[in-house]
């Protein structure tokens, strides 16, 4: 007896796949341009569904399968690109509301489930039309009378038309840092595509009392005047934890990427100065930026790739958080690698008749990999670098 295969309906089949891959950036008040939870807000978009997720555009997930699991995957199966495939090929059938999964409720403005306080920039900052802006320091005092564990945190542009990026350092009771380079720990990182930032049972960040949050943002103008009030979410640790996560970053600032030059590399490596458990990693570089790649060579069965960026995107820099820790040896080297295409060939290069170096503007590189490791949580920063 031959099976009777059921036609693909947007409630039975459909929306579940974006409750799981897609609203968390498709509906309203996030990034993305149109909101994806009904069948109304979804129809109108079936093909062009189809064309971003056979050529795995969408989700946003440029890592490449060969190499590392992480936690955060968003991307399809074969199964799931197919169905909303065949969804687009014939018809977009609605099907019955009674086979809907459960709506999923989101929190308001937010993509934290839940958060204990909000802390935001005390008054709006102006953004002119034009023009190269440094980058601006907005020091939050926390008033925290005690230390905090943070478990979950998320950072929130008022505007994300002109925030490139925002990184939130933790600034240290006495510590009078304004801006510019600084050993302070980073809470957490935002760039296009980000998602909040949190750690497991019996991990945290350490915000010791007194301290206050240093928002460091990287505005772009885009043609017209506009103002930007960024807020931040934080969850706390229920008990002090295990474990204390620091965030890390491998850098290089030495290099000149010719004009004209396709496949050009820079890379950066570092030694593990005491144990400690890897949980994550971000890359970072700008619009040359090509792909990028961490490794881990533990001087006894060499180089081990743990993330291949083969198709980095300017315009999704997303955090990969490993499924299952990592542990690291005093003495193993992390090392990454990025390339840069320079050319004319380069859609997004600003001028390809020009050499490059490293620079804070966008016209400029970077070629940062931070990453984030768990330590006993009596060990800071300072301590963690004491060979």
């Amino acid at each position: 007896m031959q099976a009777v295969l059921l036609a693909v309906t947007f409630f039975r089949d459909v929306l579940p796949i974006l409750q799981n891959h897609c609203q968390e950036c498709h509906r309203p008040g996030q990034i993305a341009p149109m909101s994806l939870a009904t069948y109304e807000e979804t129809r109108p978009w079936a093909k062009a569904i189809r064309e971003q997720v056979r050529s795995h555009k969408m989700p946003p997930w440029p890592a490449d399968p060969c190499c590392g699991h992480f936690s955060n995957d968003r991307s399809l199966s074969a199964a799931e690109i197919e169905t909303l495939a065949n969804w687009a090929d014939n018809g977009s059938a609605k099907g019955d509301s009674q086979d809907a999964p459960p709506k999923k409720i989101w929190p308001e403005g937010w993509n934290l489930p839940s958060h204990d306080l909000e802390l935001a920039m005390p008054r709006p900052f102006e953004i002119p039309a034009s023009g190269e802006l440094e980058y601006q320091y907005f020091p939050i005092p926390t008033g925290f009378k005690e230390d905090r564990w943070v478990q979950a945190v998320e950072v929130r542009p008022g505007n994300r038309t002109v925030v490139h990026h925002i990184v939130v350092y933790i600034r240290e009771p006495g510590s009078t840092w304004t801006g510019g380079p600084t050993k302070a720990d980073i809470l957490t990182v935002y760039a296009p595509g980000s998602t909040p930032d949190s750690w497991p049972d019996g991990m945290a960040k350490l915000v010791q009392a007194g301290s206050d949050l240093v928002f460091e943002i990287h505005y772009t103008p885009t043609g017209k005047p506009a103002s930007d009030q960024t807020a931040i979410a934080l969850k706390f640790a229920k008990k002090p934890p295990e474990k204390r996560v620091l965030a890390l970053q491998l850098n290089n600032d030495h290099f000149r990427i010719p004009a004209g030059e396709r496949d050009y590399r820079v890379t950066a490596w570092g030694s593990i100065p005491n144990d400690a458990l890897l949980l994550s990693f971000f890359p970072h570089m700008h619009l040359r930026g090509k792909s990028f790649l961490f490794a881990l060579n533990d001087g006894n069965n060499g180089s081990q790739t743990l993330l291949n960026v083969p198709n980095y995107s300017f315009f999704w820099q997303l955090s990969y958080r490993l499924k299952t820790p990592i542990p690291l040896k005093k003495g193993m080297r992390l090392q990454c690698w990025g390339t840069f295409d320079n050319s004319a060939n380069n859609p997004l290069n600003p001028d390809p008749s020009v050499d490059v170096t490293y620079g804070q503007q966008s016209s400029k590189e970077m070629m940062i990999g931070f990453f984030d490791v768990a330590v006993d949580a009596n060990i800071g920063k300072p301590e963690f670098f004491v060979r």
